[in-house]
């Protein structure tokens, strides 16, 4: 029986990108079937709404979904179109990795790195924001529970046991936030009990910043709250040559979602030029996540490949090749 995949192809140059994408999975002989759905401006475009119920409706019954960037028009509708769509599918872990790539940007050489962000709550939760009248005051809640902290906490362990990873690190703010991120701080301490074997430390926010861009190489895995977690995501990112090498995934009990993190990208949509590496990646972590151990291997092995060699790379990527060009040469290495 085949598996469907719920597929969003995004805005700007989602479609580019996801084409491409697509292309190597499909020379995988997975036996994948897509169902092509719609959501952001080419959704409000159609449908009039930016995250249509079919769409929804689609994702809940595949359970799968891999999706390029979305563009959220300001002023309209959500405050995020993927903040919607984490909180109604209950997307509690986001998983962000950062690997170096030889003959990349990148600025260290020996980078791998695993970033868990709690994805539901927070300073993200939205709930509560409140501005007066004459817009000099603006207030937002901050809310963490016990549970989603022990979840995201949890999840983290178990992915560094099951991957064979050394350490944990939390990150808070707990000297300052002594109720949100200091029950973050305390949960993610009992947690740590359950998994002795594991190298366990914290860290204050700020300080791992710092380290980040000064050491790198002593972190494996960074366990952190919502906020916190998407500005270490985005830096991790930088470490290994920016956006377009990182893929994203967004897990649930019963719905994961795979996707580019970076945006649409508007200046270069249509040209034909964009690097879909970062969804490439982010289809080899969801083919990874359905059992597809060593195809995911074979993904990650042929962009390697294709990056030492310098073959047909994209602009970004120091070539000046086009999007369908890096495709090929990805897939001849397959």
């Amino acid at each position: 029986m085949s598996q469907k995949i719920t597929i969003i192809k995004g805005d700007g140059i989602g479609p580019e990108i996801m084409d491409a994408t697509l292309r190597v999975l499909d020379h995988l002989d997975l036996n994948f079937s897509y169902d092509y759905q719609q959501a952001g401006l080419a959704a409000l475009d159609v449908t009039g709404e930016l995250l249509p119920q079919d769409t929804l409706d689609a994702i809940e019954e595949n359970k799968i979904c891999l999706k390029g960037p979305l563009t959220t028009p300001v002023g309209k509708g959500f405050s995020s179109i993927n903040v919607a769509m984490r909180r109604h599918f209950k997307l509690y872990a986001n998983v962000r990795p950062v690997v170096t790539f030889e003959g990349t940007k990148a600025r260290y050489s020996d980078i791998d790195i695993l970033t868990i962000r709690e994805n539901t709550e927070g300073a993200y939760l939205s709930d509560g924001q409140t501005i007066n009248e004459d817009r000099t005051v603006a207030e937002s809640k901050i809310v963490v529970t016990r549970e989603a902290s022990m979840n995201i906490v949890r999840y983290a362990f178990e992915i560094a046991e099951k991957a064979g990873r050394k350490k944990v690190t939390a990150v808070h703010k707990a000297n300052i936030m002594k109720t949100t991120s200091g029950l973050f701080l305390e949960v993610a301490q009992e947690v740590a009990k359950e998994y002795p074997e594991i190298e366990f430390n914290t860290l204050i926010v700020d300080n791992t910043c710092m380290q980040l861009v000064m050491n790198p190489e002593q972190f494996d895995v960074i366990v952190t709250t919502n906020l916190f977690g998407d500005i270490i995501s985005d830096l991790c990112a930088g470490l290994v040559g920016g956006l377009g090498m990182a893929p994203g995934a967004n897990i649930g009990e019963k719905v994961a979602m795979f996707e580019a993190v970076h945006g649409s990208a508007p200046d270069i949509t249509g040209k034909k030029i964009a690097n879909p590496t970062a969804l490439m990646l982010a289809a080899a972590m969801m083919i990874e996540h359905l059992g597809f151990v060593e195809k995911a291997h074979r993904i990650r092995n042929a962009i390697k490949a294709t990056l030492i060699e310098k073959d047909r790379l994209t602009g970004d990527l120091g070539g000046s090749a086009h999007t369908a060009e890096f495709t090929d040469s990805v897939i001849s290495r397959l």
